[in-house]
């Protein structure tokens, strides 16, 4: 199971910055203003062959002091309690802050025996390598002095942070794994027991990666399939809805993703139908997927799993027989640049059509896993390539000579071209296009790879 690594700490100490130095790519904003982090940055660090999750909290901009401390007070515990490791950033040329004294407080009290390291960012000179004996007063041991801007004892950390993982800590679980994902209150767990209830062999209840959910084991025709939920933050946390508390439900979703061969994207249809008006004649152009929903189907598709969307709740839609397809319409012309995309609409507390869930997460998964024999791909491809070839640029044709899949869970399918480089993104699409209608890939995001053969 790989670590969970939190940066905490005041605004404006850089933990953005040593969030960019360890991940190894510029993610976090990072910007002399204080607060400019709000949406939290998370994703996956290596370090001398040992993986971990990375997590930034950010700093919280207050409009008063009271509120300031509070929030801070928030995003300690919870990172506390998702984290296996926090790394507690200050800041060097500034100096001890009373505020970094409350946190480091927090932590002594909240930590419950996890790893605490001390960094004292901004050490980049001489001068400053004695202001790092005045956190000394903190009682969380040695601090680490710092430049994550310059990359000055990062390595050093890393050492620290590292020393106790391994580097093949995780024993590869070849079950199908479904991750039932979605905004809080959509109904995932509700869909999770339904499916329980509904299939009647339950295996037996397994301990998740996240600290509170639990993956439950169900037979569907005789095979083994590992259901994940992520729903247990706000059942579990006796703190109250915070910025804090949604990002690390999201970092759950994360997680969960890349656990998972196919993603039940859960979608609350009360919230969506808010779009509509009574009549499905009528359609309200205003309509759009929250947010968070669109964020999270990012997620998947940048991970390449499948992916299935389940509007829940469907039962409490006043509705006729045109509603489901218009929904349908409305969702794939807000997400137009996913053309993959597979819906199913189900109420959890009805069980209309909960039986379909699984079926068809589990034909996404058999699509996502299927590989197309060469000579029926060229024949097909080659054939529509021929109706409509790629356009000339500077002066020069582009032929594609050659299609190939070259791997499958997820697909990859290579095109050896000429030019690679002066193939449009439009006639890229066009591609994909093509491959759909004639070999599905329904629910399932295709990755094209373009290599240069004469």
């Amino acid at each position: 199971m790989r670590k969970v690594v939190a940066i905490v700490g005041r605004p404006n100490v850089g933990k953005s910055t040593l969030f960019n130095r360890i991940i190894g790519r510029r993610v976090a904003i990072v910007h002399p203003e204080s607060g400019v982090t709000r949406d939290r940055n998370y994703g996956e660090a290596e370090w001398t062959g040992k993986r971990f999750f990375l997590i930034d909290t950010g700093g919280f901009v207050p409009h008063s002091d009271e509120e300031f401390n509070r929030h801070i007070r928030d995003q300690v515990k919870i990172a506390i309690d998702e984290a296996d490791i926090i790394i507690f950033v200050t800041d060097g040329d500034g100096g001890l802050h009373p505020i970094d004294v409350e946190i480091a407080n927090n932590l002594r009290k909240h930590s419950k025996g996890k790893e605490i390291i001390l960094a004292t960012n901004k050490i980049d000179n001489v001068d400053r390598e004695m202001n790092k004996n005045e956190f000394f007063s903190l009682g969380l041991g040695m601090p680490y002095d710092i430049s994550a801007l310059s990359g000055k004892n990062v390595a050093e950390l890393l050492d620290e942070i590292s020393k106790d993982m391994e580097e093949n800590d995780e024993i590869e679980d070849k079950r199908i794994k479904f991750a039932i994902i979605g905004r809080p209150n959509s109904g995932k767990s509700s869909i999770v027991n339904a499916l329980l209830n509904e299939e009647r062999h339950i295996v037996t209840d397994i301990p998740g990666t996240t600290r509170d959910s639990i993956d439950s084991v169900v037979k569907f025709h005789g095979e083994e399939i590992v259901l994940i939920d992520t729903a247990g933050l706000r059942r579990k946390s006796k703190i109250k809805k915070t910025e804090s508390l949604d990002f690390f439900s999201t970092v759950r979703t994360y997680r969960s993703i890349q656990r998972c061969d196919v993603a039940m994207l859960v979608i609350d249809a009360t919230l969506i139908m808010e779009g509509f008006s009574k009549s499905s004649e009528i359609v309200l152009s205003k309509f759009k997927l929250d947010k968070q929903d669109v964020r999270i189907l990012e997620d998947v598709s940048n991970f390449k799993k499948g992916l299935l969307i389940v509007v829940n709740k469907w039962d409490l839609i006043e509705k006729d027989s045109k509603t489901s397809i218009l929904v349908k319409q409305k969702i794939n012309e807000h997400l137009k640049s996913y053309n993959f995309l597979k819906l199913i609409f189900i109420s959890a507390l009805t069980k209309q059509r909960i039986h379909k869930v699984l079926e068809e997460a589990k034909t996404i998964y058999n699509e996502r896993a299927k590989m197309i024999k060469t000579s029926d791909l060229n024949d097909k491809i080659l054939e529509e390539i021929k109706r409509m070839p790629p356009q000339a640029a500077r002066g020069r044709e582009v032929k594609i000579n050659y299609i190939t899949q070259v791997r499958h869970s997820p697909p990859v399918i290579a095109f050896f071209v000429n030019e690679p480089s002066l193939l449009t993104e439009n006639y890229k699409r066009y591609l994909e296009k093509k491959i759909r209608e004639h070999f599905g890939f329904d629910g399932v995001p295709l990755s094209l790879v373009f290599k240069k053969k004469n």
